[in-house]
């Protein structure tokens, strides 16, 4: 069957699949695009709000068939059902089967780990990008680290990222952290090289990549560092793209090693943090978050445009090259990370594999489970600074 549908946004009801579809309706496009989810009646409300003329397809996350039919007719499926663990698994394989690119802003590893052992190979050999994790989680810490590789243009040998924003976690990350607790992950899930192809990591990469938790000074950029959240899930997604570029003959640097963390000016800020990131997961693994988790938000809901428009995010990595030179670098943008930006991200990576397709890195034959640093690269890199994400660096430090 020809596609005749370029982008298909799945999970379109939802609060960030809502702004996606806002996003896509905001300008006038020769991209052709449909909304999809297992509710006609939700789907229409959005459609008659946001893009009355748009083209409405059923199918349930579970249903093969209906899924099937999405992805023989669409180029690409932009995903925001979370949790992808539990909504995901048979839309990415239906992606697969019938030759559909994919891109949704998980932050799950251990189901992204699943995607590999299950459909690399398959996705590998016939061409389809499949690219998770393209919102806030991970693209910041992809992309700004793939920046830093090219703009220094010699052998890296480290990178470090310091993370601040201004926000809320959304519904369904909430939803997603707190069904986490109810799986059986087993140890692999600590691995800091969970994502990495096999036979990919040295010795002297595993004693440097052990997730930190502690404070620290960071004289390179005047302030403290402290634990990140969702440090666990990013670092996994650079690691994997400093292995995929290597296996394309595009070292970032020998024994390369990646860690992110987050900034703060003061030093009882981080202590703060900490103590936050603590207690946070003492409710995530005890009986408490029975009692929590229903006074937060739930999947679907989110804060006003008034919040979502004054929020932020800033990023800076120190990069240690292989002779020696530190640089500094960064990336900013405007908007609530958990719903503007990740909404701005995770469409403009679906509409780069349709409108760049011919200019993604690898070309037009590669495919696999992808990182956006990898499968989309510094063409993602220009299409973000044209709406509004900045990257600058390098600075001399």
């Amino acid at each position: 069957m020809e596609k005749d549908i370029d982008i298909i946004v799945y999970g379109a009801t939802g609060f960030t699949g809502k702004l996606c579809v806002e996003y896509l309706a905001s300008t006038q496009r020769s991209t052709k695009w449909a909304i999809a989810g297992r509710n006609q009646e939700k789907l229409k409300n959005v459609a008659d709000e946001l893009c009355p003329d748009i083209e409405i397809l059923i199918a349930d996350s579970q249903d093969e068939d209906a899924l099937d039919r999405l992805t023989q007719r669409t180029k690409v499926v932009l995903s925001t059902a979370g949790p992808f663990h539990r909504y995901g698994s048979k839309l990415v394989a239906s992606c697969v089967k019938n030759n559909a690119h994919y891109v949704d802003i998980t932050g799950e590893n251990f189901w992204v780990k699943g995607l590999i052992d299950k459909h690399h190979e398959e996705a590998s050999r016939k061409g389809v990008r499949i690219i998770p994790s393209c919102g806030y989680d991970s693209i910041p810490s992809d992309l700004g680290s793939l920046h830093c590789v090219q703009s220094m243009n010699k052998p890296i040998k480290r990178i470090e990222a310091f993370h601040s924003f201004k926000g809320e976690a959304s519904g369904g990350t909430l939803e997603t952290m707190f069904s986490l607790a109810d799986l059986d992950l087993g140890k692999s899930i600590f691995d800091p090289f969970l994502l990495n192809p096999e036979g990919t990591v040295s010795d002297e990469q595993r004693k440097l990549s052990k997730d930190k938790t502690g404070v620290l000074k960071q004289d390179a950029i005047n302030g403290w560092s402290g634990p990140f959240i969702m440090a666990a899930a990013n670092t996994r997604v650079v690691r994997r793209s400093a292995a995929l570029h290597e296996q394309k003959g595009e070292r970032y640097g020998p024994d390369f090693t990646y860690q992110e963390f987050t900034f703060h000016k003061k030093k009882t800020g981080a202590y703060m943090a900490l103590a936050f990131l603590a207690i946070f997961g003492l409710v995530l693994m005890t009986p408490l978050r029975k009692i929590v988790r229903p006074l937060m938000k739930k999947p679907g809901e989110g804060p006003s445009k008034e919040v979502r428009d004054n929020g932020w995010f800033s990023a800076t990595y120190k990069a240690l090259a292989e002779d020696g030179e530190v640089s500094i670098f960064k990336m900013h943008g405007k908007g609530d990370p958990g719903y503007k930006i990740t909404s701005l991200l995770v469409t403009e990576s679906a509409l780069c594999l349709v409108e760049n397709e011919q200019d993604l890195p690898g070309g037009p034959d590669y495919g696999g489970i992808l990182t956006s640093a990898s499968g989309l690269g510094g063409v993602l890199i220009s299409r973000l600074k044209n709406v509004g994400i900045v990257f600058e660096g390098p600075m001399q430090n």
